[in-house]
């Protein structure tokens, strides 16, 4: 019998995958795909009409050993996800399940460097060129790479947070010359295809982890330097639905800056938490008043969502502006009561 790589291409066993989850989680793991990714998998699971039990029970055994063995790489690196696989799955099983993740799914480059104390790091790459120490940062985890950057040189932290912004696609050749230089020798994990990394929300996801005086700093500076770019990055920094991470009191003192019909129909596309920790800070009148506007209110087009969510960012960055409210980052913004 044919094993089920031989049987199945990837996008089949994908297709398969989703059908096997069910609708509900097939749902969400749609939110992290690509339009052309979507719609590849949508045509290839309504051309499947049924998977058969052992089927269904062959895919799911192949997930979970690929999510076991990125677990593993990122417990301990290549080696040591291949020496607990072959103690599992035997010498042949586990190659094929680590080449899957080599290929396939893409181990990120410079998982040394994701390992790696900040401060260390810093004094590893601070007299690099300013784009190569953008395209490290990219690798990074948000507070990880948010401490860098605000250990850096002044001068030096716009001009690597304007690059990481407009990075996009980093050829696998640059990648290793980077990695070649740091003398670390992970390129056999990057695959030929250009690797998407860096661009706004890249920045955003940083410089919401930097403390208040690196963001003010690094903001101002490129409101200078390219204020279309100042502006993409100021409407990402603080999402509508970052309003359940604050305070009570700092909530209650935004809703008075709100205009209530911008409330409802801020709410009307909110999850039910956002609405919940919203409700919770306002009057039982006002908001028994605002649920009802809600409801009907009908149908609402989603860019006035957006365009209702934003005007109340617009307010919560305004009253942190003025040191109304706080809003909690890194590196040394702890609050003390």
């Amino acid at each position: 019998m044919a094993s089920l790589k031989e049987e199945y291409s990837g996008r089949e066993k994908a297709a398969m995958l989703l059908i096997a989850l069910g609708p509900e989680k097939s749902a969400r793991i749609f939110k992290h795909l690509r339009e052309e990714e979507i719609e590849q998998l949508t045509l290839e699971i309504a051309n499947i009409r049924t998977v058969s039990p052992q089927m269904k029970e062959k895919v799911l055994d192949e997930f979970y050993q690929v999510c076991l063995a990125q677990q593993y790489i990122a417990e301990g690196g290549i080696s040591y996800a291949k020496q607990i696989l072959e103690k599992a799955l035997g010498s042949e099983k586990a190659i094929e399940v680590i080449n899957k993740l080599t290929v396939s799914l893409q181990v990120r480059p410079f998982e040394f460097v994701r390992k790696t104390d900040a401060s260390q790091l810093l004094n590893f790459i601070q007299n690099e060129h300013p784009q190569a120490i953008a395209l490290i940062l990219s690798y990074l985890k948000p507070n990880q790479a948010a401490t860098v950057l605000a250990s850096l040189p002044q001068d030096k932290q716009p001009d690597v947070a304007r690059r990481i912004a407009l990075m996009d696609r980093t050829s696998p050749d640059i990648i290793k010359e980077v990695e070649r230089v740091l003398e670390k020798k992970l390129s056999a994990l990057v695959t030929e295809d250009f690797t998407a990394v860096g661009g706004v929300d890249a920045i955003v996801d940083i410089i919401n982890s930097v403390d208040r005086g690196t963001e003010k700093y690094i903001m101002e500076t490129l409101e200078v330097e390219d204020t279309e770019l100042a502006e993409e990055i100021k409407k990402k920094m603080f999402v509508f639905e970052d309003i359940i991470t604050l305070d009570s009191r700092s909530i209650q003192r935004i809703l008075r800056e709100v205009d209530n019909n911008d409330l409802a129909i801020a709410l009307k596309g909110s999850g039910d938490e956002v609405k919940n920790v919203v409700f919770a800070n306002l009057s039982k009148r006002l908001s028994a008043m605002i649920q009802e506007d809600m409801e009907y209110m009908g149908p609402v087009r989603l860019r006035d969502v957006e365009d209702a969510q934003q005007k109340i960012v617009n307010v919560i960055r305004k009253l942190e502006e003025v040191g109304e409210i706080v809003i909690s980052r890194g590196g040394g913004d702890e609050i003390i009561v």
